[in-house]
């Protein structure tokens, strides 16, 4: 039985965090809306911040950053889980993450984490930050 969790206007770190204890236990879980999540701070310091990440490294031999918004996400979940050890492996191929919602969770009943949805004043969401790294959402 997978999770669902849905995404729209949570702010990213709270909602990983929250995944990421979730994931370790041994739950399997699915993200949607992935790019109607929120970063909290100010557009230019946060795009600035994540077209620097995109920019680290070399071509070749990376670390490669993503651009598209459910990358995005796992991405930040991935931050959260001590993912080179075998459990935290197993646990961060638990993690699904969409664009939008996908036909097999249509009619199904999602979770919204509480605890996540506070409003910041100044904040971005993933879609509009994922336009300017350069995808085509």
């Amino acid at each position: 039985m997978t999770a669902i969790i849905d995404a729209d206007g949570a702010l990213l770190g709270r909602l990983s965090t929250y995944t990421a204890k979730r994931l370790l236990n041994g739950e399997e879980i699915a993200i949607i809306n992935a790019e109607k999540a929120i970063i909290s701070g100010k557009k230019a310091s946060v795009k600035k911040q994540y077209k620097a990440k995109r920019e680290l490294g070399t071509y070749r031999k990376g670390p490669f950053f993503p651009r598209m918004p459910d990358r995005l996400v796992k991405r930040t979940v991935r931050g959260m889980i001590p993912y080179q050890t075998p459990h935290g492996r197993a646990a961060f191929k638990r993690l699904k993450c969409y664009i939008g919602v996908p036909k097999e969770f249509e009619g199904k009943t999602a979770e919204v984490i509480e605890q996540a949805k506070k409003q910041p004043v100044d904040f971005i969401t993933i879609e509009e930050l994922s336009r300017s790294l350069g995808a085509n959402v």
